[in-house]
């Protein structure tokens, strides 16, 4: 299958190209400066196309005609009016797929906790937006929705081990105390080529590893497996803002990463089901996600430098990662 990869310079799309290389997919990445590409292993292997997903001829454009199927990893995360930066790219797509022969559009969402649309996070309301405005298109869409996403270079792991190396103390505002189920990026990368294939309707799903934690106890496993003590302060009240701000600081998140990573810390955010394991990963009937505890220990350990980057833990670190 051809397969255009829009934000294919964001670090899901650098673990996610190999998969779909594996499967003996045709891979064009695309990217509004395709030099980046240059700094990924796999880089020689795939086609590009330079698209800015806010100029509607640029993606009818990358669009050739023998493209099948889209992946969609555009996701706005800074400015002052990234909501409707995200509602225009979806609709820009959206307007460029009747031109072309895709067939299949694959969306990488985040979880949608159970709570009214006015109690989302912006950030989630934004994903949520683009997920309806995608939905309205041509061809079968089939969104995925993911918490937080463990593997080395992820921003979210990038947090967590942020905050447990460099202070004495864990500190955790009582607000923070909310359930989160987090996937490995292998099985996200692996459930998202599924979809690709799998014979499924336009639709949604919950992609989640399938062990839940609160985040205090997600940051007390991430230090027992790093081999480091920390004790935990709870306090009953520090503010989301100064929590993000400090988040930024201490780690090497950047400023509107974090934001958006501590926004949804607020709710739960686990999976309602487990249907994925069966209707995308169809190839192995006894396929099991990462365990959380293997997925932090296997984004621990250094590189080998003398295995090459196209045989290494997809978990680990690989060149390119930032």
């Amino acid at each position: 299958m051809r397969v255009l990869v829009i934000g294919s310079t964001g670090y899901v799309a650098s673990r996610l190209i190999p998969t779909l290389l594996k499967a003996e997919h045709q891979v064009i990445a695309g990217a509004r400066r395709p030099a980046k590409l240059d700094r990924f292993y796999w880089s020689d292997s795939v086609e590009r196309a330079e698209i800015d997903v806010l100029d509607e001829t640029s993606i009818m454009k990358a669009l050739q005609p023998d493209i099948e199927a889209v992946i969609y990893l555009v996701h706005g995360m800074d400015g002052m009016n990234f909501r409707e930066t995200d509602r225009k790219a979806a609709r820009n797509l959206v307007s460029a797929l009747p031109t072309s022969n895709v067939e299949r559009l694959v969306y990488l969402s985040g979880i949608v906790p159970q709570v009214k649309r006015e109690a989302l996070s912006e950030h989630l309301i934004s994903r949520l937006e683009v997920e309806e405005i995608l939905a309205q298109a041509t061809p079968t869409v089939i969104t995925l929705r993911a918490a937080m996403l463990l593997g080395a270079g992820s921003a979210s792991f990038d947090m967590m081990a942020g905050l447990t190396r460099r202070l004495p103390i864990t500190i955790v505002p009582y607000w923070m105390d909310h359930q989160v189920e987090p996937i490995s990026v292998e099985d996200v990368t692996m459930a998202i080529e599924g979809a690709l294939t799998a014979r499924i309707p336009t639709g949604h799903y919950d992609v989640g590893g399938g062990q839940r934690f609160s985040y205090p106890d997600l940051l007390e496993l991430f230090a027992e497996v790093a081999g480091i003590h920390r004790d935990q302060l709870h306090l009953p009240s520090l503010p989301e803002p100064v929590v993000a701000k400090l988040v930024a600081r201490i780690t090497s998140v950047d400023t509107a990463i974090a934001e958006a990573l501590v926004e949804s810390l607020q709710q739960n955010m686990v999976a309602t089901d487990a249907r994925w394991t069966s209707d995308l990963i169809n190839r192995d009937s006894n396929f099991k996600p990462c365990g959380i505890r293997e997925a932090i220990s296997r984004s621990l350990k250094d590189p080998d430098a003398t295995v090459p980057p196209s045989s290494r833990d997809p978990l680990g670190h690989l060149p390119g990662d930032h």
